[in-house]
């Protein structure tokens, strides 16, 4: 019976393990994309999302994405030139 119990463990934990790389695999298939809607404010260094947080450009072209977006606020500066870091309150 001991015998038993060992090979069921033994089972679980692999077959938990194949199915934890499966779904760490299918991680990689996740595309996200980029919403310009969403930035309040564009700088050469990033942007602040109308939620107030701070990303960094993750692609070069999502720069020109954002400029091109109608009733874009973008400033070819760095966010962190004034003492507010570039956010200010949306009007």
């Amino acid at each position: 019976m001991n015998k038993s119990l060992k090979t069921a463990a033994f089972a679980l934990a692999f077959s938990s393990a194949t199915a934890l790389g499966l779904a760490t695999a299918g991680a990689a298939d996740v595309h996200i994309t980029f919403d310009p809607g969403n930035v309040a404010y564009g700088y050469r260094d990033g942007y602040w999302t109308r939620s107030h947080e701070w990303h960094t450009w993750e692609r070069p072209e999502y720069v020109e994405i954002y400029r091109k977006h109608p009733g874009a606020r973008y400033y070819e500066w760095r966010h962190d030139r004034d003492a507010d870091m570039g956010w200010h309150p949306l009007r």
